[in-house]
């Protein structure tokens, strides 16, 4: 019997292994044309990163500024218009807006406003600040311990929480015949009238935050057999820290809206009086420079109690 051939025999074992193996086809070139790769990133200095994102946040709010000053410009430019333009606010207007600090005296822990002369509108603005200041201190505490206190307690609760849902629906301004009856005088009037106001959002959002403390923070308490100050410093005030500012911030708005029509009906010093002297003599445009400023400084002070909760929020 005849043995096959080495050609046939190794031709056969190729064929073989191209079968087991498979074949390989060649990647098309014009695949390899179209294929795209996305640039390496630059490495960008940090502080070019933040200025990007800072006037990525500033740059949208001057363009919309902007676009609103001219559309104001283009409704009231007219010589017949009854409202004030941004041009004639600033011509009539002009020492107000350049000089709001006129007869004012600021030291490194007070300030101090002439008497009986000519003030700037920050001179009024600080003294509206300064009776803000004290009253929203005092309707912070009270308001958090109060929080505390009916969301901590069932009883406390279903006491107090009907007498607070109906005394949070009264006025501000429905206050203030009540204030000036009990203290004879415009200035602590003004600061009750602000406490009045405030205490409410900062109470019912602290005992809300109370309330929603998820059980099994409490039960980590019992276990570790926390005394009270330790349960309030690393279970209840990090757990309602967000609801506790949330009315705090909520109750920094309030006051200074208060304080706004308080020294408005009350007259004296503070930039409700100044809004109110404007109108009555006819200084419209003093008015509106007024207004931009209570808009700024109610700005700047939700800003602040904002990053207050932050900062508190992260140590705990």
């Amino acid at each position: 019997m005849a043995s096959p051939s080495p050609s046939k025999t190794s031709g056969r074992s190729a064929s073989a292994a191209a079968t087991e193996l498979g074949i390989i086809v060649p990647y098309p070139e014009e695949a390899i044309a179209r294929r795209s790769f996305e640039p390496v990133a630059i490495p960008v200095h940090p502080l070019v990163r933040h200025a990007r994102s800072v006037a990525a946040s500033i740059v949208p709010t001057m363009v919309m500024l902007a676009a609103l000053l001219a559309f104001w410009q283009l409704l009231c430019g007219s010589p017949d218009a009854t409202f004030p333009s941004p041009v004639k606010v600033w011509q009539e207007s002009h020492e107000v807006i350049i000089h709001p600090f006129k007869g004012v005296e600021i030291g490194l822990t007070h300030f101090s406003i002439q008497d009986g002369g000519d003030v700037g509108i920050a001179g009024h603005v600080l003294t509206s600040l300064s009776r803000v200041l004290i009253g929203y201190s005092i309707a912070a505490v009270i308001g958090v311990a109060l929080g505390i206190l009916i969301g901590q307690s069932v009883f406390a609760f279903r006491a107090l929480d009907p007498l607070f849902q109906v005394l949070r629906t009264v006025p501000p301004l429905a206050w203030l015949p009540i204030s000036l009856a009990i203290f004879q005088q415009a200035q602590p009037s003004a600061i009750f009238l602000i406490f009045i106001t405030a205490i409410w959002p900062v109470i019912l959002n602290t005992a809300a935050g109370v309330q929603t403390i998820p059980a099994a923070y409490r039960n980590v308490a019992k276990v570790l057999a926390l005394n009270p100050f330790e349960y309030f410093t690393r279970i209840m005030l990090p757990a309602t820290v967000p609801h506790m500012f949330t009315g705090l911030r909520i109750g920094v708005g309030m006051s200074w809206l208060a304080i706004v029509a308080a020294e408005m009906v009350q007259g004296g010093t503070g930039v409700g009086f100044f809004i109110w002297d404007s109108y009555n003599s006819s200084l419209l445009t003093d008015t509106i420079v007024a207004l931009i400023w209570i808009g700024m400084v109610g700005f700047t002070l939700d800003r602040i109690v904002s990053f207050a909760g932050r900062i508190i929020g992260r140590a705990g």
